[in-house]
Order: structure tokens, then sequence, then C-alpha cells
């Protein structure tokens, strides 16, 4: 009897973790039996996990400049870098070709779609909802991209390496298609829209020129300031001539009279001259239809024909610049609608997976094993502490009428429905 108070009394006195491990000593049997059992249980419920493979696909989306910075490159003369702020401006802008577009993409429910489609999901993962497969290929489906770099990896786990392999890959050719046909589509568009307003510049630049054509036909013009240096250069030499004409009459008026050959030849010469001053300085005749019938326009008409003849002339050089310009673009528009490369500038091409990703089966073994080790020594503890808890313990009648509120509250019910029934 005194042994067992002292064994009680030194007990007492232990620390707590001592005193516990000592408990947990004496159920060492019990321990191990839960240990074995957890172990078993554990490794089964490990390998009965599928395996999962996964296959990884690293791109590199393009960011090339805009075809509208590219055109206008080319049709200045200048080089892509001139216009590196143009570049720099349509990126602040947010290209089409950015990372945070190629991810939305790539998660998108169209691609989704043709993957389903494509593989026959909905009957291999065995679900009854399409939208659950959706869900479920999205939950497989990790698109991360680096911040630096801008590369974007793409992760599809699956039971069946393969076809996670495919999958993968159909991610990577979707997404090419969707790209190519975006950017076919713009420039289809763009080609038919120059295109039309290529035929229409087209039809004014044969309007301005019949305009110019009619005008110059008609007021015998063919460049206003040339025709204007030349017929003040020929009127300023044939008043010249008139002049020393003049003089020579009076000579040989004053040598051999009016009745000599020679007076009447000089006499005759200047009239010619005369008549030509006259023609020239705009007293020409006009026809009937409106014509003048001088081959070219004299001097008083050129101020007045050169405003129409210059407004005449700029539209059809303004129309031939913008033909030009507008063929230039044309020709570079075909030339981006035929392009059929690849837009997606794939890093690494998604491979079979040689190793499982997922059930890390040891780790998940020893995790359980300790978990269920962990619980059953909690459970000796709490039920060791409880035994030595006295009946008046406020703990243990706290316990026990919280218990016995619970068991009341469960009760209820049933007896209820007992006495429907």
């Amino acid at each position: 009897m005194a042994t067992a108070e002292m064994m009680t009394q030194s007990a007492q006195t232990m620390p707590n973790w001592l005193r516990n491990a000592n408990l947990l000593w004496d159920h060492r049997r019990t321990l191990v039996r839960v240990a074995v059992v957890a172990l078993v249980l554990s490794a089964a419920f490990a390998f009965l996990i599928p395996k999962r493979y996964e296959s990884v696909a690293r791109l590199m989306p393009p960011e090339q400049p805009s075809s509208g910075v590219a055109m206008l490159a080319a049709l200045s003369g200048h080089s892509l870098g001139g216009l590196s702020g143009l570049g720099n401006l349509a990126g602040l802008l947010g290209g089409r070709t950015s990372s945070a577009l190629f991810i939305d993409l790539l998660q998108s429910r169209t691609i989704s779609d043709h993957l389903i489609d494509r593989f026959n999901l909905q009957h291999v993962y065995k679900k009854r909802y399409r939208i659950d497969t959706v869900k479920y290929l999205a939950h497989h489906t990790t698109v991360v991209d680096d911040k630096k770099s801008g590369v974007i990896t793409i992760t599809f786990s699956d039971t069946d390496p393969q076809r996670a392999q495919a999958i993968t890959q159909a991610y990577l050719d979707e997404l090419n298609s969707i790209v190519t046909r975006a950017n076919t589509s713009s420039a289809r568009r763009e080609r038919e829209f120059i295109e039309r307003r290529l035929v229409s510049v087209q039809a004014d630049l044969h309007a301005a020129e019949s305009a110019l054509g009619q005008f110059s036909s008609t007021n015998a013009t063919l460049d206003i300031k040339e025709q204007t240096h030349a017929m003040v250069d020929a009127a300023a030499k044939l008043q010249a001539e008139l002049i020393v004409g003049q003089s020579e009459l009076d000579s040989l008026q004053q040598i051999y009279g009016e009745g000599n050959v020679r007076v009447r030849a000089a006499r005759a010469r200047i009239g010619v001259l005369q008549t030509e001053l006259t023609k020239m300085s705009g007293n020409g005749e006009i026809s009937d239809s409106g014509e003048s019938s001088e081959l070219y326009p004299s001097l008083r008409q050129l101020p007045r024909l050169a405003v129409p003849w210059a407004d005449l002339y700029r539209r059809v050089r303004i129309q031939e610049t913008v033909f030009e310009l507008l063929s230039q673009q044309y020709e570079m528009a075909r030339i981006e609608e035929a392009k059929d490369t690849p837009v997606v500038a794939v890093i690494d091409q998604p491979l079979v997976a040689e190793k499982k990703s997922f059930p890390p089966r040891l780790l998940m073994i020893l995790l359980l094993s300790v978990v269920a080790v962990g619980a059953t020594s909690f459970y000796i503890i709490l039920t060791s502490m409880w035994e030595h808890l006295g009946p008046c313990d406020p703990r243990k009648v706290l316990a026990q009428e919280m218990g016995d509120s619970v068991r009341t509250l469960l009760e209820r019910p049933l007896q209820q429905r007992l006495g429907v029934k």
C-alpha cells in the first residue's frame, strides 16, 4: 500500500512530458499495431490513386510592331529604328501579342471546346455535362508567365502520358490557329479597304488629269511658270528689235527719203514686229468656240490662267502621290495577307513524360502513418487525463453536461419522427 502511494506521488511530481511518455510506452503495443495498420492502409490508398503525368511547353509571344507602323516606316523610306517611339507607344497601349492576351486565349472557352471535341474528353473523363469537362480541363491545366522574360509555360497533367503530351501540343496548335486567323482576317480587311480606296483615288486621278488636260487644251497652257518666263523674254527681245528697227528706219528716212526700197522694207519689218508684240501682249482674236486663235496665251491672259491652272495641277499631283502611296500599301497588305508562318515562337516542345508527377507515394505513406500514430497517441493521453479527473471536477462536469445536451438534441428529432410514424 505504501509502495502504491509512493508511485502515485512520484507520478504526480513528474513533468507532464515524462508522464505522457511513460503512458505511451505502456501502450506501445497498441501504437505499434496502429502504425502497422496505418502503414498498410496508407500504402493501399497511395497505390490506388492513379498516376498522373505532366507535359510542359514553353513559348515566347512575338513582340512585333503593328502593320500600320511598319507600313509608315516603309513608305516614308526610314527603318523601324526611327519609329521605335511609335512601337513603344503601341506596346504601352496594349498590343495584341502581349503575354496577358496569350494567357487569356489559352484559358478561353473556345480553345477548351476545341480540345474537348478533338480528343472526346467528355467521354474520356466520364463527365455527364460539358461544363464539368471544361472545369476538369482547366483544373489540370496551368498557364503561367515570367514577368521578366515574358515566356509562357503551359503544363497539363493526365493519367496517360501520351494524352498529356498531345493535349499540350493541341494547346499550342489552337493558340497558333487563333492568332493566325485573327492576323489574316485583319490583313484581309486592311487589303480590302486599301483596294477600295485605291479604286476611288484612281478615279479621282483620272478626273483631275482630264480636267487639267481640258484646261490646257482650251487655253494652250503647258506650264504657266515656264511659259511666263519664255513669253517675257520673247517680248523683251521683240521690244528691243522694234526699238532698233525704229532707229534704223529714222536713219534711212533721213538718208534716202520715203520712197526708197530700203525704207519701205524697214517700215514693213517694224510693222511685223509691232503685230507680233501686239499679239503677245493680249490682243489676239478669239474663235467662235471660245478658244484662242493663237498658239500660246498672251501675257495679259497668263495671270488670269495661273490660278486655275495651279489648282488643277496641284490636284493632279496630290492624287498621284496618294495613288502611289496606296499602291505601295496595297502590295504590302497583299504580302501580309499571304503570310502563313507560325506567329507563336515555341521554345520547348511538349514531351511525353517518363516519370509520374503525382502522387508522391512514399511521402503519403509516411505522412498518413505519422498522422495515425499521432492521433492515437493524443487519444491515449486524453483518455488517461479524463480518467484521472475527479467526479466533481468542473471540467468533467462541464463536459458531461455538454455531452448530455448534445445527446438530447440528437434524440429529440428521432423521437419526433418516430411519433409521427
